[in-house]
């Protein structure tokens, strides 16, 4: 099992990364809230990770903390949900607003998530509940191509990230046109980007 990387990060094309270890790149998908973390590219990164191995692919998930990495382990548990809804998740609220969701039983702000309808949401919940408190117990949490095409262009990339993220084309190029021009790194334009799919 890979637990951690250390090395130097040299690509994010959201949400991937490519972090330089020794001569070795490691492609690491990511979610948004580790992404608004990390470092410039160049700079010496570190990152939590999650080795999965299925029968036709594998693949690295770096997370920025080990809360956001538990989290992650434990939202791949729930039936249904996969490595990618997961990461849609993490990237759309922090760790802390998706626990207390899920306690206060917020159905409505969790079907804002990309890809999770009402019965998802339902599902999250119920499955949720009882891991999140005992892994609070624990104190485990505190309270694609395209991409490569349009990566000299943050709007584009941004635009590009939301969809990979499960949003719909139409509604990505909606949000990102309303994000304020002087927002320039693509990383700003996702986050601006999401608070506003929330609120809506």
């Amino acid at each position: 099992m890979i637990g951690r990387i250390v090395g130097t990060l040299i690509e994010k094309m959201p949400p991937e990364l490519l972090v330089d270890v020794m001569g070795v790149g490691y492609e690491i998908s990511a979610s948004m809230t580790t992404i608004y973390e990390l470092p410039q590219i160049g700079e010496k990164v570190t990152l939590f990770t999650h080795f999965s191995v299925k029968e036709d692919s594998q693949t690295l998930y770096g997370f920025i903390d080990k809360n956001e990495r538990a989290l992650f382990k434990v939202l791949i548990k729930v039936n249904g949900i996969g490595p990618k809804m997961a990461l849609a998740i993490l990237s759309s609220m922090s760790s802390e607003e998706l626990v207390s969701n899920v306690q206060e039983s917020d159905v409505t702000a969790l079907t804002k998530i990309p890809g999770v309808g009402k019965k998802t949401a339902e599902r999250l919940i119920i499955e949720l509940r009882d891991k999140l408190g005992q892994a609070a117990k624990k104190d485990l949490f505190s309270a694609p191509a395209v991409l490569r095409q349009v990566q000299a262009d943050p709007r584009q990339e941004a635009e590009a990230a939301l969809i990979s993220l499960g949003y719909k084309p139409q509604e990505a190029a909606k949000t990102i046109s309303a994000v304020p021009m002087d927002i320039a790194s693509s990383e700003e334009i996702i986050k601006v980007a999401l608070k506003g799919m929330l609120r809506n």
